[in-house]
């Protein structure tokens, strides 16, 4: 039996960290079950993948109000009506259809919209029988995500759910809420490495990237006050030696954290985590219950993700302008506004209607079971070429800049 798994890109981001926690989750419990995760757009062609990645780090860094602008107007529209990419379905529909046809999985989720897309056309068309599940990486439903043929749906909240059933008259049956899975290594019980320390632990983070005016924000910070800054630059090497630069005291700062464990060992020791509004830190963090402030946000995606957590009161925004040791000791140190945000924390995993790896397995060993049984009667898929593979030959010709 084999599940494929479908992010998207190959930089690090939400959509590769849910795929990891399901195939690690499916590996720790079961030995039968085979999981591949692939991207298709490097599958496709890894000089487009390269391309459009560089692009799109660009577009958000440089021009970010046009990134929200267009997110907003073709991704997350008023209507919700569905996007359409005709040129880019068929190019991709094309590859689609013959990685199925290689994997022959017997199951597959999607963790981006895009080929939630695809393969959504490709059930409603027929063409594939298998059941197909959409593991959401945010705490909302943009517009480019498969609705009609996909069989689950893996929701992040109860307002989620409400909107597919009410907006797009889905069956409520197959929309489950259990939240944006996180690694079952963050849901470990873990107790802090000291006792009753007066010296609070705050890590800061900026995404895989580094993302934010880190910089800035730890230059207001003050050496005696009473807070210590685990800072975790990601990939970003300018900023973590812009930060060993400042040889500050209370400071530590930390490269890309690739192991898991102690990624837990630093939320296991923080008292708080100022970070961007991702939906999978987020997730971790709300499975830690560790006090959550957040930084900046990129546009688009994350600031719907703000939106949706400031209005549960499950985070705090920070005024850049001020000093962060006073907004954390501020809010940490208030009993009332404690109580409130671990009662927000209670009535958001209260919501949840799978709240446990061991039942969200449950869900995919049953549906990889259907799609084995689906599979003793499949023939290929068609697949033709023709204007595909022309498109392809002129894709291969695009320059690619290195520079980011």
């Amino acid at each position: 039996m084999k599940i494929l798994f479908l992010p998207l890109f190959k930089m690090p981001s939400g959509h590769h960290r849910v795929a990891d926690a399901l195939i690690d989750m499916m590996s720790n419990r079961c030995n039968d079950i085979q999981c591949e995760k692939v991207d298709l757009l490097s599958y496709s062609n890894k000089s487009f993948e390269k391309m459009i990645s560089k692009l799109y780090l660009k577009w958000i860094h440089f021009i970010p109000k046009t990134y929200d602008w267009s997110y907003k107007h073709f991704a997350y529209t008023r209507t919700h009506k569905h996007c359409t990419f005709i040129g880019f379905e068929k190019y991709f529909l094309h590859h689609l259809k013959k990685l199925l046809n290689e994997e022959k999985p017997d199951l597959v989720v999607c963790t981006h919209g895009f080929p939630s897309l695809l393969m959504s056309r490709l059930k409603e068309q027929g063409i594939v029988n298998i059941p197909v599940i959409n593991a959401y990486t945010d705490f909302f439903m943009n517009d480019i995500w498969g609705r009609q043929g996909i069989d689950f749906h893996l929701v992040p909240n109860q307002q989620v759910k409400k909107h597919m059933v009410e907006k797009y008259h889905m069956d409520e049956k197959y929309i489950l809420v259990t939240g944006i899975p996180v690694h079952e290594t963050f849901l470990k019980n873990g107790k802090k490495s000291y006792k009753k320390d007066p010296i609070k632990t705050i890590l800061i983070a900026g995404g895989s990237s580094g993302l934010g005016d880190i910089v800035g924000l730890i230059k207001k910070t003050n050496p005696n006050a009473a807070f210590r800054y685990i800072i975790l630059c990601g990939k970003n090497q300018r900023l973590f030696e812009s930060l060993n630069k400042l040889n500050l005291p209370h400071v530590t700062a930390l490269p890309y954290v690739q192991s898991r464990e102690e990624m837990n060992q630093l939320y296991n020791k923080a008292d708080a985590i100022v970070t961007k509004p991702g939906g999978v830190t987020i997730s971790e963090a709300l499975c830690k219950h560790i006090p959550i402030f957040i930084h900046s946000a990129l546009p688009g995606q994350e600031l719907i993700n703000l939106e949706f957590l400031t209005k549960q009161n499950l985070v705090y925004k920070i005024n850049m302008k001020e000093s962060l040791d006073k907004q954390l000791s501020c809010l940490l140190n208030n009993e009332v506004e404690q109580i409130k945000w671990k009662k927000a924390i209670q009535r958001f995993f209260k919501d949840q209607e799978i709240p446990t790896l061991d039942m969200v397995y449950a869900i995919l060993r049953a549906n990889v079971m259907d799609g084995e049984s689906i599979n003793e009667y499949r023939s290929d898929i068609p697949v033709y070429s023709g204007v595909m593979a022309k498109l392809k030959k002129y894709v291969k010709k695009l320059p690619i800049s290195n520079n980011v």
